[in-house]
């Protein structure tokens, strides 16, 4: 899809919604597909060591499994923008919708391991689009004077879907006595875990058809008229809509589509600038963020601790990530992106380290000694809270501000696609990794969270407080 961007004489900056309880819901709506996001990616990890029993596969197949939703997530990411162009952003999360349901319905009833991974990969596509689309509906149907507060919906929405599906998770898991493979409602209870997604995704769905079509679709459809009538409903009758319609008009005819070679001409193939965002994009992942909610249960498990109450301890590190990310919504433009990161990338040093060292102890009787026990278990909090305050917001602030705008769209898609590549990448490693050396698997990451210390210092600029046309 094209920038949003509008020029700072319109009269929408100053115009506040007779109905701002409508528009909080419109964007809640949309931000639905963010919490499927959430849902769906962490829900996995409530499974992982049931799926390895059930199909006898080892940690290298498993990976791959768990992993195989990236590259739909990837597809989906890719594509979804001109399927929003062609059809519009409705009927777009309306797809994404059913993507989510049938994927639910499939992945809690395969007949084997490789159709498991097929409905994964549907779910992953779905995951994508939902990615894509949610923010650019919001940002172009809330009004200016709230469009920050309610973009934020999306993040939040994504760290609440991973709280709810690892609370949902460690329900089943007690409905069945402790046993990932137990009988819950005739099924094995990861399968119930897989299939309950089905609810919020037939919400999401209904949702759709609640809320109006962006009014930049319905003036790129040539649909004027109905474009004036949701403009009305989400900013009111004091501006003058006839004016916000031709705006918007102007605004697309100015913009720029940015296309893959404007990227190129850098001593290294692409622009300085893109490999920066290519760099954020990368460290992000590969501190090993995701392991923490895909393979959590498993990690704790592997080290001892008893299956219930490992996926309470995955729940409660989806509450510090919520924590977590209130804290950088908060702070993200009052102390800049910069330091912010700074922050995060020290915090996740000590975090990972502490981590590193606790799971170099020999397990005894098949648990960590208490000691190290406690420090692995706080310091997984840690890691996560420090990640959750910098680099899990500051990252998608950064990519949507530091490049020019004749840039924007296409140095944001390949970020964005190092980033899906760089999570699959550790994802399909870290059941492997883990089964060589835990402990020095943690040394890798604690390596990549140190290093982002001196990228930041080095190469990325601070965004804070300048307009996306100062970006050049």
């Amino acid at each position: 899809m094209t920038s949003t961007a509008q020029p700072p004489q319109s009269a929408a900056r100053t115009a506040h919604p007779e109905h701002l309880g409508h528009v909080i819901f419109i964007a809640a709506a949309a931000a639905m597909g963010g919490f499927l996001f959430g849902y769906d990616s962490a829900v996995i990890n409530g499974a992982v060591e049931a799926i390895r029993h059930r199909y006898d596969v080892g940690s290298a197949a498993l990976a791959q499994v768990i992993a195989i939703a990236l590259i739909g997530c990837a597809i989906g990411a890719a594509t979804a923008g001109r399927i929003a162009d062609r059809i519009g952003r409705i009927r777009c999360m309306q797809i994404s919708a059913v993507l989510f349901t049938v994927s639910a319905v499939g992945s809690a009833l395969p007949f084997a391991l490789y159709d498991l991974a097929f409905w994964r990969v549907i779910g992953g596509f779905a995951i994508g689009m939902a990615s894509v689309i949610g923010p650019a509906y919001i940002a172009e149907v809330a009004p200016a004077a709230y469009r920050g507060r309610l973009g934020s919906f999306q993040q939040a929405a994504i760290v609440i879907g991973i709280a709810i599906s690892q609370l949902v998770n460690w329900g089943i898991l007690n409905a069945a006595g402790g046993d990932q493979r137990g009988k819950v409602m005739g099924l094995e209870a990861w399968q119930v875990m897989l299939g309950v997604m089905v609810v919020p995704a037939v919400l999401y769905g209904l949702l759709s058809f609640a809320i109006p079509e962006s009014p930049r679709f319905l003036v790129s459809a040539g649909r004027h008229e109905r474009a004036r009538e949701v403009l009305r409903e989400v900013e009111g009758d004091k501006i003058d809509l006839d004016a916000r319609v031709v705006e918007i008009e102007q605004a697309m005819k100015r913009e720029h589509k940015s296309v893959f070679k404007d990227l190129l001409g850098g001593t290294f193939f692409f622009k300085p600038i893109v490999w920066i965002g290519i760099g954020l994009s990368v460290f992000q992942q590969f501190v090993g963020i995701n392991v923490a909610f895909y393979y959590s249960s498993t990690l704790w498990q592997s080290v001892g601790v008893d299956p219930t109450e490992s996926f309470l301890y995955s729940f409660t590190t989806s509450i510090i990530n919520i924590i977590g990310t209130v804290i950088a919504m908060i702070f993200v433009d009052r102390i800049g992106r910069r330091p912010l990161a700074l922050i995060g990338s020290v915090g996740m040093v000590v975090g990972l380290a502490l981590e590193a060292w606790a799971f170099s102890f020999d397990l005894v009787d098949g648990k960590l000694p208490a000691t190290q026990g406690w420090v692995a278990l706080i310091a997984a909090h840690v890691f996560v809270l420090f990640f959750a305050l910098s680099w899990g917001v500051v990252v998608w602030v950064f990519l949507g501000e530091m490049f020019p705008n004749k840039l924007r769209a296409a140095a944001l898609g390949v970020a964005a696609a190092a980033q899906w590549i760089a999570n699959w990448a550790i994802t399909a490693s870290f059941p492997s990794l883990a089964d060589w050396n835990l402990s020095m698997t943690y040394v890798i990451y604690t390596v990549f969270a140190a290093l982002s210390i001196p990228f930041v210092l080095k190469f990325v600029k601070e965004t804070k407080g300048k307009t996306l046309e100062e970006m050049g």
